[in-house]
């Protein structure tokens, strides 16, 4: 085995000998000195086109490692964040493998960069997107309320208990008073007036026996009902949004939060949210970043 200077020395010696093979072949031939040395700048030119070539193909490996880093620290950040990119790992783990085969040739590194780099500018392009949103939200933390991601959603978390009396779908007046804060802030913030919002319901897991909501879906759905005839009601007692861009669903017991287990668990998950519909820019499959 050669080390890296004995490969060299060999790689030179081979050079000389070529050179002088060709030499003699030309001489051989009876050409002339001319001839001979078209031959050697043709061969030289070969040389250096090679080292140029060789010097493109590591620096294309070294951005490929540089992006590859870049993509893998932003996938990091938005799973922190609370932002589901789970469905990404089959395709990604398939297409990655694609990529890291692409390396023989200049043509093929660099095609692999260029995918790299859409899919990184596109995971940036959704960190940004988030964060403005969540910034824009800040100031219902200020008040108490939890504002985060979830399942690719930005949510905010409405304490149920605080919001209405056990087992009922009135608000309580500690309730209206929250919900006010959050209507002030959305109608102060141009960007979040104009995006649609949906209220959800839910409950925790003991079974809801008779009364007028049947079940948990019932009272999941009435007390998000109430909520969101609180944000839309155009008069001074309520939120005032626009009636067009709010609606409301009930869960039940189906989307917990915490265990059901303990006291602290179910109080937790009885809570209405209101999520931040994504836009149709937002709706990405992350999966075509990688395509």
């Amino acid at each position: 085995m050669f080390s890296r200077t004995g490969w060299l020395s060999f790689r030179t010696i081979a050079r000389t000998l070529a050179l002088v093979a060709l030499t003699s072949s030309v001489a051989g031939c009876g050409h002339s000195e001319e001839e001979w040395q078209k031959e050697i700048d043709k061969y030289n030119r070969a040389v250096a086109a090679h080292q140029a070539t060789q010097g493109k193909l590591a620096q294309a490996q070294k951005e490929l490692d540089s992006t590859k880093m870049r993509v893998q620290a932003l996938e990091e950040e938005l799973q922190k964040a609370g932002y589901d990119i789970s469905k990404l790992n089959k395709d990604v783990e398939s297409r990655s493998s694609q990529i890291n085969q692409l390396s023989s040739t200049l043509e093929e590194r660099e095609k692999a960069l260029k995918e790299y780099q859409a899919r990184a500018a596109e995971l940036q392009r959704i960190k940004e997107r988030f964060e403005q949103l969540r910034n824009k939200l800040n100031e219902l933390t200020k008040v108490g309320l939890a504002v985060e991601i979830r399942r690719n959603r930005m949510i905010i978390s409405l304490p149920g208990d605080v919001l209405f009396a056990s087992g009922q779908d009135r608000l309580t007046d500690p309730g209206k008073d929250i919900l006010s804060k959050v209507a002030k802030v959305i109608k102060n913030e141009p960007g979040l007036v104009s995006r649609f919002y949906q209220v959800t319901g839910h409950t925790d897991n003991k079974p809801l026996k008779g009364g007028v909501f049947g079940d948990n879906w019932g009272l999941s759905l009435m007390r998000a009902r109430q909520v969101l005839l609180y944000m839309i009601d155009p008069t001074d007692k309520g939120g005032n949004m626009p009636l067009d861009r709010w609606s409301a669903a009930g869960f039940g017991e189906t989307d917990p939060i915490a265990t059901n287990d303990t006291d602290d668990g179910r109080q937790k998950n009885r809570r209405c949210e209101i999520m931040v519909v994504p836009s149709a820019e937002e709706m990405l499959d992350l999966a075509k970043i990688a395509q």
